[in-house]
Order: structure tokens, then sequence, then C-alpha cells
């Protein structure tokens, strides 16, 4: 891979992978590890589903009152990081993240299945439970409150976020573990690209 091989556009570079890890057949091409760390610098990582991708950033939903949620609001800054193993490639990004409005929010929970529409009004996402029966208990709770409405509203506390990207890092694997590594940086007058040893 030549450095001058790879778009001028990093967002655009991602929609060209994106689209070949999809192509390719590799499973569940979205899943996303996601970084996020505390005002004391703190980090924690989980998986994540990444649903949206534009020249404004990358998206995804959760509980804003679980931990990822929380360090958010104190720390709106992230890393994520997509690793397609079938085509030896993984894209890293890092940048500050923005709440979704309320109503980019509530249009995509409706496309949820209901299953997953009760679990987000039942769950007291990354919160201490008793086991199982409590949440499976908080499950039908839920299901009999909305048992008349064919999709459930967006619960008070759930949302998504946009990470808003100001480094990009394409990585794709070579023979030998000399691997070719691309990274772009948001500057004043656009994006930089530069390439970084393995």
């Amino acid at each position: 891979m030549r450095t001058g091989d790879l778009s001028l556009d990093p967002h655009a570079q991602f929609d060209t992978w994106f689209g070949e890890a999809i192509a390719g057949g590799v499973p569940d091409p979205e899943q996303m590890a996601l970084a996020t760390a505390t005002l004391a610098g703190a980090p924690s990582v989980r998986m994540v589903l990444l649903k949206g991708h534009d020249e404004r950033g990358f998206v995804f939903y959760t509980n804003r009152t679980s931990r990822k949620g929380a360090e958010l609001r104190d720390n709106a800054r992230a890393a994520g990081v997509l690793h397609w193993k079938p085509l030896e490639r993984q894209v890293r990004i890092e940048g500050s993240v923005e709440e979704l409005s309320a109503q980019e929010s509530s249009a995509y929970f409706g496309t949820r299945p209901r299953d997953s529409q009760i679990s987000a009004w039942a769950s007291p996402q990354s919160q201490p439970v008793s086991g199982r029966d409590e949440l499976e208990r908080r499950a039908a709770e839920v299901a009999e409150r909305f048992d008349a409405q064919a999709s459930l509203p967006l619960p008070p506390f759930w949302g998504g976020y946009r990470i808003v990207v100001t480094t990009f890092e394409f990585w794709q694997g070579r023979p030998g573990r000399l691997h070719d590594r691309v990274q772009y940086a948001l500057a004043a007058g656009g994006w930089t690209k530069q390439r970084l040893a393995p």
C-alpha cells in the first residue's frame, strides 16, 4: 500500500475499505472497539456497533447512564478501532465526542427490533443487578407497559453519540510484520497524511 494510493479524504478512504469489508464477506464489519477514559485518565474499552458514518464522524448508540456514557459526559473524547481480520486491515480513529439530538436518536431507536427496544428500557446498563431474574422481570414489566404500542418511544436516558474524528490510521497487514500504516491528522488547512513505521 503506497501512501499515494489512498484518498486525500480519510472519510472517503474509510468508506472504500468498509465497502470492501462488506463485499468481502467479513463477519460483522461494523463491530468497533470503543475506548473512553475518566477525567483522571483511567481507560476502559468495549465493543459497540458502528451505526453510521459520514464526513461529520462515526455514530454509535448507548445508554447515557452507562459507564461509557458517564465517562463521555466527563471527558468527551474517544478512540475506536475496526478490525477486519480476513482482509488484514484495521482502521483506528480518535477525536472529540458529541451527543446526537433526541430527534436523530429517536429515528434510529424506531428501527430497532422490539426486543432490543425493550432491553434498552429495562437494563440499568453498567449498574449492579441481583441476577438474571431481575433483568427478566424488568423486561416483562416494560413489555407490559408498552403492550399497546407497536414501537416503544425513545428512553430519556438513551441516545446516540458521534465521534468527530481528528486522527485516522489505516493499517494493512504485510508479510514479516512489515505492515503498512498511514495516518491522517486534521490541521488548520485540512487533512495531512503520512506513513508510520510498523
